[in-house]
């Protein structure tokens, strides 16, 4: 990447300046996003929650992957987090995996997809996990 392009790009994440809480592959998430229909008339707000599959650091172009079950199908939803739609991110549960990627959460339905919850330190639990803007 040039220096001119990272320059705008730092620039630009400096200028949206979201402070999402943080978090990592296994969580809980509850996401609230924004969801202009195709006329382009009406908006409106969605909650999606489900566990993190991934987290991809790309500084203006972050994303995360997030999977839940619904009806017995599988839902993947990719989030940007410098996304103007994405209104607010709230860390329901902290999972304990050995990964960064989850992959293999798509193959697993029920009881074979759950996590573990991880042990909350004293510093979690003063912190709020959630963000609005």
């Amino acid at each position: 990447m040039t220096n001119l392009l990272k320059k705008f790009n730092e620039q630009q994440m400096q200028i949206l300046g979201k402070k999402l809480p943080e978090f990592y592959s296994g969580d809980d998430l509850k996401i609230v996003f924004k969801v202009v229909d195709i006329g382009g008339g009406s908006e409106r707000i969605q909650i999606f929650e489900g566990v993190c599959v991934s987290k991809r650091n790309r500084g203006l172009h972050s994303s995360f992957f997030v999977r839940r079950v619904s009806f017995g199908e599988s839902i993947v939803s990719q989030f940007f987090i410098y996304s103007p739609a994405l209104i607010s991110l709230q860390v329901i549960r902290r999972g304990k995996v050995r990964r960064a990627k989850l992959y293999y959460l798509y193959k697993l339905f029920g009881k074979a997809a759950r996590i573990k919850e991880r042990a909350i330190c004293r510093s979690d639990k003063a912190n709020h996990h959630s963000f609005k803007t």
